[in-house]
């Protein structure tokens, strides 16, 4: 795990260098030496912002003042910031020369080639070692990035493969449910519309029209359900029209059970917060399993739906309405079925388990209470209080 310096540290301790640099060359007397070693100290705060004029301005430093670490580390940071080949030769000569011509130049010797050497050598070292280390912290950021834009480039690859994965799947899924259960639901609207035709009671052909029409009905629900598979994650709200409370009294008369339906709710009680559509497809679904379980597990009973609005309790009005509390409106579902007749045929209908569990986890999930129990005359209860509207608070009388 690597710990990067902060951000200050990495502007002033390369200043304290060069003025220490300066102080042990030149000594604290002032001068020509100690003011050029001390400006191009100085001038290092500008390195990331100027790092070509900064090097230029710390070259009479080492001309002048004979300091190293402020002409390196300007260099090192051209380096850095401007990778360009002649540029970085141009500077490096320019060190170079600095390095190798005395203060005063009168003083330069021709003849002296053993010092001549050693001080070109010195010289040359001085200045591609900055340019080598300043191109080689460049090459490991670029390469760090290059990794990092790879890393996000493979997620990214990971999760489209993942996300198509899942849409083959759900195509897969679509292609068998509508294979399997389309066909013998087909099969089923036609044999309910042959016994339509040839039979002669009414009460049959009314039941096989009842049949056909809810086999037409499981097939545009089907239909909807492959739809919503092959969207893979699409708008689903726009595939089909959703349910709602008005398809009741005929999703009750397809029923085929003894049922009555009461309805006792006011018009805006599902306006004020943004979910009527959730809240009234809820409403639809909860009667549907309830209607579903009374023709598997209580057949021939009587049953009786009642939709109402519910006035809770809410929390007090604001200051200067103490004690007056504000009436929230609930959407309030009841299903509640007698004993089943002994007489009537039980449907083997096969069954989950799983009907109540999702209705509870629906109701709990738009902030509303879900209750299912058997009742002691032998029957069955399901009610369930959904989330409406809050009306305005009345304001306070005088």
């Amino acid at each position: 795990m690597s710990v990067r310096a902060p951000r200050w540290a990495s502007s002033v301790v390369p200043v304290a260098l060069a003025v220490a640099d300066a102080l042990l060359v030149n000594g604290v007397t002032p001068g020509l030496e100690l003011n050029v070693s001390l400006v191009a100290a100085a001038a290092l705060l500008l390195r990331r912002r100027l790092p070509l004029t900064v090097f230029l301005v710390t070259l009479p430093g080492i001309l002048i003042g004979y300091v190293w670490f402020a002409p390196m580390i300007a260099l090192y940071t051209v380096a850095v910031r401007r990778p360009d080949r002649r540029l970085l030769a141009f500077s490096a000569l320019l060190l170079a020369i600095a390095h190798f011509v005395p203060w005063p130049v009168s003083d330069f010797e021709p003849t002296a080639y053993r010092e001549n050497t050693l001080t070109l050598i010195d010289a040359s070292v001085t200045s591609v070692g900055p340019i080598a280390l300043g191109l080689l912290v460049r090459t490991r950021g670029e390469l760090a990035a290059r990794v990092e834009e790879l890393t996000r480039s493979r997620r990214h690859a990971d999760e489209l493969l993942a996300q198509q994965v899942l849409s083959t799947e759900r195509a897969r899924l679509a292609r068998e449910m509508h294979d399997v259960v389309a066909h013998q639901v087909s099969l089923i609207s036609l044999q309910a519309g042959a016994v339509l035709i040839s039979a002669e009671d009414g009460g049959a052909r009314e039941g096989a029209r009842t049949i056909r029409e809810l086999s037409v009905r499981t097939l545009d629900e089907l239909r909807h359900m492959v739809g919503v598979l092959r969207a893979a994650g699409g708008d689903l709200e726009e595939l089909t029209p959703q349910p709602c409370l008005a398809d009741l009294p005929r999703l009750i008369e397809l029923s085929a059970l003894d049922v009555d339906y009461e309805a006792d709710y006011g018009e805006g009680v599902l306006e004020g917060l943004g979910q009527s559509e959730a809240v009234e497809r809820a409403v639809f679904r909860i009667v549907q399993e309830a209607l579903t379980n009374v023709r598997k597990h209580a057949p021939g009973a009587r049953v009786r739906v009642r939709v109402s609005e519910a006035d809770a309790a809410g929390a007090a009005g604001a200051a200067g309405a103490a004690g007056e509390e504000q009436a929230v409106r609930e959407l309030r579902v009841e299903v509640r079925n007698g004993a089943p007749d002994a007489t009537a045929a039980a449907p083997e209908l096969p069954g989950g388990g799983h009907g109540l569990i999702g209705l509870r986890e629906r109701a709990q999930l738009l902030g509303g209470t879900l209750e299912a129990r058997p009742l002691p005359d032998g029957g069955f209860l399901v009610r369930a209080t959904l989330p409406g509207a809050t009306p305005a608070p009345r304001a306070a009388e005088a």
